[in-house]
């Protein structure tokens, strides 16, 4: 049972709902999900990332690691700090309540430090909190030298549902059917199907593609110059992707902390996500003329970073704040929280030197 939103709230769904309900009128009521899940997050003034309600933290729906404490930031920083060169910013997408950033720029005091984000909301938090001591640009720079940083972004992009029939290939889409939000399939075509078809599944299937994650990181290899970006999320290479037996695909909605399948459960009021296609993402780099740089879960990435090294500095006699710090790392290494499921890859142009985070544990190979 999922706890019911307050009637204001209910309120701001409903009228996301009849948005939703007035685009399927004018498209012979369907649409990709793609497009319904762009709605959901990003509508203007009624979206998930647009609308005015917590999103992360205890008050919210989820936590992420920066949110945890600084150890995760101070451990990232130590792979960054390796890769700036005079001159060079960081850029971070989606920054969220600001928290990676502060702890960067308070570890690594960057020459400049960009925040692109999508979700006015969010930014009028970030601003509240950083100050001058970064900048918001609202679209990408043409050129960028340095550091990009993309810490679960990807599986928040809109992604393309399909199902494998014995009659062929069917996008998965939405359309309003007695009265409610509800799937409904049509045969793929174009891009979409082409893509399903590279992919060898078993019938029935279904699953997500990312096509608008891979047009991201496309965009991203036009545009850095020199330098590298680190993406950090939850996901596994195509292999793992479209497991046999992963045979409902990855879409996950999170609610007060609460994990579930429902897609239309009250729209705007909780996150809708995807695993990210790592493989994918990897290809599309390198199609745009991008190197891997390095591939692997975000434990073995951190504890090559230093993670440890940096909590055995600190004084556990100091319970207070070493107990805190060691439950962070806990929930960031361990394989039943975050330290298996997600990974980081990095991908650049002009990087030489092997990175800090994969020297041990480098699993390029498995994309």
């Amino acid at each position: 049972m999922l706890p019911e939103p307050e009637p204001e709230a209910r309120a701001a769904s409903a009228r996301l709902a009849e948005r939703v309900r007035a685009e399927l009128a004018a498209d012979g009521n369907w649409i990709g999900f793609a497009r319904y899940m762009e709605m959901a997050l990003h509508e203007p003034g009624l979206g998930y990332y647009a609308g005015g309600a917590a999103k992360l933290g205890a008050p919210g729906d989820f936590v992420t690691a920066p949110e945890m404490g600084t150890l995760f930031a101070r451990t990232l920083a130590r792979q960054i700090a390796e890769l700036l060169q005079p001159g060079d910013a960081i850029l971070e997408f989606g920054a969220g309540s600001g928290a990676l950033a502060a702890a960067l720029i308070a570890e690594l005091a960057p020459e400049r430090y960009l925040i692109l984000e999508t979700s006015a909301e969010l930014a009028a938090r970030q601003r509240a909190r950083l100050g001058s001591r970064a900048q918001w640009i609202e679209r990408l720079p043409e050129r960028f030298r340095g550091v990009m940083l993309a810490n679960e972004v990807a599986d928040a992009m809109p992604v393309h549902a399909l199902a494998w029939r014995r009659e062929g290939v069917m996008e998965r889409g939405v359309s309003w059917i007695d009265g409610a939000l509800a799937w409904a399939e049509r045969p793929a075509a174009g891009e979409l199907r082409e893509a399903a078809h590279r992919l060898r599944v078993p019938v029935p299937y279904e699953s997500e593609i990312a096509l608008v994650a891979r047009a991201w990181m496309q965009l991203l290899a036009q545009r850095l110059e020199r330098g590298a970006l680190l993406v950090i999320d939850y996901g596994f290479p195509e292999r793992e992707f479209y497991h046999p037996q992963r045979t409902m695909g990855t879409l996950m909605c999170h609610y007060r902390h609460r994990a579930h399948g429902d897609v239309f459960f009250h729209p705007g009021l909780q996150d809708i996500t995807a695993h990210v296609d790592f493989t994918a993402l990897a290809r599309a780099a390198r199609d745009g003329g991008l190197e891997v740089l390095g591939y692997c879960n975000q434990a073995r990435f951190l504890v090559d970073c230093g993670i440890t090294e940096l909590l055995g500095d600190e004084d556990a006699g100091d319970v207070a704040r070493y107990a805190p710090l060691a439950a962070e790392a806990q929930k960031l290494l361990s394989p039943a929280e975050m330290g298996e499921l997600f990974k980081v890859l990095a991908v650049g142009r002009g990087v030489r030197q092997p990175l800090l985070g994969f020297a041990n544990g480098d699993r390029s190979h498995t994309l």
